[in-house]
């Protein structure tokens, strides 16, 4: 029983940070029954297995029908919550947009996630992960000097941006409607959520300890001692010793001179880069994770994700979990008295239905 244990949640269709915000609410113990158009289409389209449909029902349903329609609405009725993530007006279109939602269920929580939000001159332009995050900053913020950005694939929009807050939003009104007893409409724009990412260096800036040129900042691979380095079997270590006395015990370790490399010269951090870069290429990586990993210098090696649960650190802590034979990140975050939990796609329509009361005919 996690957290959200008792919270029904509605979960219209839609693909990428739509479905993986349904996951993180029924992860948490909601009971999230899910609408769309194929029963098994999560955000990898890899049928029930996906690891984003984990937890809940996928009803196989045409919103454009009339008994679509009815069954969405007969759900809405007895639903905590709502979420969506189809362009302004859809919803509406179908029937089924917060008035006339909100005029059936006046508790109800109206999660909407757009790239660009429910109003402005791009509100309902199309657009991906890349887009949004292009428009909020972060995009112009991730790259190394000389080169062009890079983007995080799609965790920073879609899903740290857009579904992480999304869940948020919902969970913020859901407890706001246990005193007020009204519902309300959360808009999660990706464009929002993925600015709101970067308040930290908003901040740096504004101290004056930014640089509007990319690459050439503390976080942004400017200096030697937060950069990525090649180790010599081709794999790499990621360096994050920003502390002075993280800092010291590392090139102590390294067997480097503190006074030949004095940490913020900002001047000489390409000629410090080249000495780590020569120095980390000397050996292959598990070389570097036997002497540095352990130590209080904030350097560890880089994972693929498919084999990051190979670590001892995460296999210790069980980050990655196996479901219908499929290995995936677990729950997250934890809690001491009501943990979250992860179980397979359920796969008994009749009986996600009648929990709530409601019949398939």
């Amino acid at each position: 029983m996690g957290p959200l244990d008792g919270i029904r949640i509605l979960e219209v269709g839609g693909i990428g940070p739509n479905p993986f915000a349904g996951m993180l609410l029924s992860d948490m113990g909601a009971d999230v029954i899910r609408l769309d158009r194929e029963a098994g289409a999560g955000f990898g389209q890899s049928g029930p297995s996906d690891p984003s449909l984990r937890n809940r029902q996928t009803l196989s349903v045409d919103l454009k029908s009339d008994s679509g329609r009815a069954l969405a609405i007969a759900l809405a009725e007895r639903a905590d919550a709502l979420i969506e993530g189809f362009r302004p007006g859809v919803m509406e279109r179908l029937g089924l947009g917060p008035d006339a939602l909100l005029a059936r269920n006046p508790r109800l929580v109206y999660g909407r996630m757009t790239g660009y939000g429910q109003d402005g001159p791009m509100a309902l332009t199309p657009g991906h992960d890349i887009n949004y995050v292009s428009l909020s900053g972060v995009l112009g913020a991730s790259q190394r000097l000389g080169e062009k950005p890079m983007f995080a694939i799609n965790t920073v929009g879609d899903y740290g941006g857009g579904a992480v807050l999304m869940a948020f939003g919902v969970v913020c009104a859901l407890l706001e409607a246990r005193t007020s007893g009204r519902g309300q409409i959360v808009d999660a724009a990706m464009v929002d959520g993925s600015a709101l990412l970067l308040t930290m260096v908003h901040a740096l800036r504004a101290a004056g300890s930014w640089s509007d040129d990319p690459g050439t900042n503390v976080l942004d691979s400017g200096a030697h001692f937060y950069e990525v380095y090649v180790t010599a079997d081709g794999g790499h270590v990621a360096v994050g010793a920003i502390e002075p006395q993280f800092y010291a015990r590392l090139l102590e370790l390294l067997g480097l001179p503190a006074e030949q490399l004095p940490q913020w010269d900002r001047e000489r951090w390409p000629e410090f880069k080249e000495r780590f870069s020569t120095l980390f290429a000397s050996r292959p990586a598990a070389e570097w994770a036997a002497l540095l990993e352990a130590e209080d210098v904030c350097v560890t090696v880089v994972r693929g994700p498919f084999d990051a649960h190979l670590h001892p650190h995460m296999a210790a802590r069980g980050t990655f979990i196996e479901l219908d034979g499929v290995r995936q990140p677990g729950p997250a975050p934890r809690f001491s008295r009501t943990p979250a939990g992860a179980r397979p796609a359920q796969r008994d329509p009749e009986a996600a239905l009648a929990r709530w009361g409601v019949t398939s005919s």
